[in-house]
C-alpha cells in the first residue's frame, strides 16, 4: 500500500504499549501493526506547516517568514520563563499566546536514558513524555501558567538537563530511579513564586512501555532531505523516532513540513 502527504508529529495513544499514528491530510496509518514489515519513505516536496506553502523549510517545519513571525514560533514556545500573556504583554499574537500560557503547566521528572526536568501543559500529558522517549515521568509541580512552569524549570536546570540525549533515549536503558528520593533533593530550588503550588501528596510515577522488537546498538541517523529516499524493516518505534534494522532511526518530528510517499 502506499500514501502520501505532508509528515507530522506521530500522535500517539498510551495503552499498555504506547500505540503510533501517522496522521495525513485524509488518512491514517497505524505504525504498531507494520512492525517486521518493509517500509519505503521517498522525500517528494516541502511544505510549510504554518501557512501551507510549498516553500523551502526553515527550522521545526515552519519556513523561514513563518518561523519568525507566526506565534506558533515565538521565543517563549522554546524558553517558557520569557512568557509575557500573564502581564497582558504580547509577543507576537497576545490573544492566542494567552490561550496556550494561560492554562495549568506540569513540571516534572523523566527518565529517557538519564533523568531530565521538563515542563508542559497539563493538556499534553503524557503526550509529551512519549514525545521525548521518557520510559518514567514524575510530575513535580502543577502551576496556573507557562511563565511559573517555564521559571520553574530554569531552576531546576541547576540539577539535571532539561534535554534529552536521543542516543541514549534509543538504547535499551532500564530506570532505576527512587523518585521521591529525587523530590527530597529538589524542593529548596522551586522559586517562591511557585512554592504554594507544591502538592507532594499528589505525586506519581507514570510507566511508559514501547513498541520496540530490536534496539539499535550502532545508530545511523536517516536525513531525507540528503537520502532523498529510504528503504528498511521497521522494529521499532520510540519517542518520535522510527527505528530500522541496522540500526537506522529517523526523528520524525525533525521531518515535520516534508511531503513523502509511504509504501509498505
Amino acid at each position: 500500500m502506499q500514501y502520501s502527504g505532508i509528515l507530522t508529529k506521530m500522535a500517539t495513544e498510551l495503552l499498555s504499549e504506547v500505540q503510533y499514528y501517522l496522521v495525513f491530510e485524509n488518512d491514517f496509518i497505524h505504525l504498531n501493526t507494520l512492525l517486521n514489515q518493509t517500509l519505503n519513505i521517498e522525500l517528494i516536496g516541502h511544505q510549510c506547516i504554518s501557512c501551507g506553502q510549498e516553500k523551502p523549510l526553515y527550522r521545526q517545519g515552519f519556513c523561514y517568514s513563518c518561523f519568525y513571525s507566526s506565534p506558533q514560533a515565538g521565543d517563549w514556545i522554546f524558553r517558557p520563563e520569557l512568557s509575557k500573556a500573564h502581564l497582558n504583554i504580547a509577543d507576537r499574537d497576545l490573544e492566542y499566546e494567552k490561550k496556550v500560557q494561560l492554562q495549568p503547566h506540569v513540571v516534572y521528572l523523566s527518565f529517557t536514558g538519564d533523568i531530565k526536568v521538563g515542563m508542559t501543559r497539563k493538556s499534553q500529558i503524557p503526550y509529551r513524555w512519549i514525545d521525548q522517549g521518557a520510559t518514567q515521568a514524575f510530575p513535580i509541580i502543577e502551576v496556573p501558567n507557562r511563565y511559573l512552569a517555564g521559571i520553574t524549570e530554569v531552576a531546576l536546570k541547576e540539577i539535571y538537563p532539561d534535554k534529552t540525549n536521543w542516543r541514549k533515549m534509543l538504547a535499551d536503558v532500564k530506570a532505576n530511579i527512587h523518585w521521591t528520593e529525587e523530590f527530597e533533593k529538589i524542593k529548596n530550588y522551586i522559586p517562591k513564586e511557585a512554592t504554594e503550588y507544591l502538592t507532594p501528596t499528589a505525586l506519581s510515577t507514570t510507566e511508559i512501555k514501547y513498541p520496540v522488537l530490536e534496539y539499535p546498538t550502532k545508530i545511523n541517523s536517516i536525513n531525507l532531505d540528503k537520502l532523498t529516499t529510504f528503504k528498511g524493516v521497521l522494529k521499532g518505534i520510540k519517542g518520535q523516532y522510527l527505528i530500522f534494522e541496522g540500526g537506522f532511526v529517523m526523528n520524525v518530528r525533525n521531518h515535520e513540513g516534508c511531503k513523502v510517499k509511504f509504501g509498505f
